[in-house]
């Protein structure tokens, strides 16, 4: 199936090295991985290796909805890139690019048929906005 690819990207105003530890560890993924502060993530498993798995529980803060985003590593390049398929077979890349103090992160992604294109890049966009936000105020 050729799926619609959908990229977004934010500057994170930190190091590299703090980026990817933020963006690798289960412990931190739960504090930044929601769209919306009407969702959280509850549980967040992740072996960062070549054919490792992560998965993350990701739920309405009411209780009214929940969903497993979960998938397999397929090329890990640590501080520079990493790419996976999801559980339903689509790909993602993300690449991360240090300049100074800051990191660039590019995440490209294929597009599902539930949602529109609008939709998911906005939803993943807010996500990568969460993990901004999160990582510029933690020590």
């Amino acid at each position: 199936m050729e799926y619609i690819k959908i990229t977004i990207q934010i500057t994170v105003n930190a190091p590299i090295e703090k980026v990817w530890k933020l963006w690798t560890s289960p412990h931190d993924i739960m504090r930044w991985n929601s769209a919306s502060d009407e969702w959280h993530t509850t549980k967040a498993a992740n072996e960062v290796r070549i054919g490792g798995n992560f998965s993350y529980r990701m739920e309405a803060k009411d209780g009214s909805e929940g969903f497993d985003f979960y998938g397999i590593y397929t090329k890990i390049k640590t501080n520079e890139c990493i790419e996976y398929t999801m559980g339903d077979g689509r790909k993602a890349t993300i690449t991360f690019t240090p300049h100074e103090n800051q990191t660039t992160i590019i995440q490209t992604f294929d597009a599902e048929t539930e949602n529109t294109i609008e939709l998911q890049q906005m939803g993943w966009q807010a996500i990568m906005n969460s993990f901004k936000k999160y990582t510029e105020t933690t020590v």
